[in-house]
């Protein structure tokens, strides 16, 4: 059985002794609601699966000199005073073949995006042999938030 399978992989070990398999929930997941930086492109990975890669802006809002951050609306923000604000520029790629084709279809700069996925850390090795880190946002979900989408001509 699958639970056979597991117990020779996984296995807690307390002492000297082996005991039962511990099972534990974790978690991965990213939400971003942010605009588009530029007009997505469509990669091949290492040859295999192709892939939509664009990129997204988050904005932090705060009052200056304090640590909380504004999280109402533009206009109350106004009457606040001073205003500081901090964008975030983060990488999406979507593998999912039917949301992947959408996204590159429809996705432009500045669109509106509500992004759900989990983050990778990857390396690769750029043009001039470097290795670099990457971080992504593997997205799973893409919700359209703008009213002006039109597909790409």
């Amino acid at each position: 059985s699958v639970l056979q399978v597991l117990r020779q992989f996984v296995r807690h070990e307390s002492g000297d002794t082996v005991g039962s398999l511990v099972l534990e929930r974790s978690m991965n997941r990213v939400q971003l609601l942010g605009r588009v930086g530029q007009d997505p492109i469509m990669r091949q990975v290492d040859g295999k699966n192709p892939v939509t890669i664009f990129s997204l802006a988050t904005n932090e809002m705060w009052r200056t000199g304090e640590n909380e951050v504004a999280q109402t609306a533009l206009l109350f923000l106004c009457t606040l005073g001073d205003i500081s604000q901090k964008t975030t520029w983060h990488r999406i790629s979507v593998f999912r073949p039917g949301l992947r084709d959408v996204t590159y279809q429809y996705v432009k700069k500045g669109s509106r995006l509500y992004v759900e996925g989990k983050l990778d850390y990857g390396e690769y090795t750029d043009k001039n042999n470097v290795r670099r880190q990457a971080t992504t946002i593997i997205a799973d979900n893409v919700i359209f938030l703008s009213d002006n989408i039109k597909e790409k001509v």
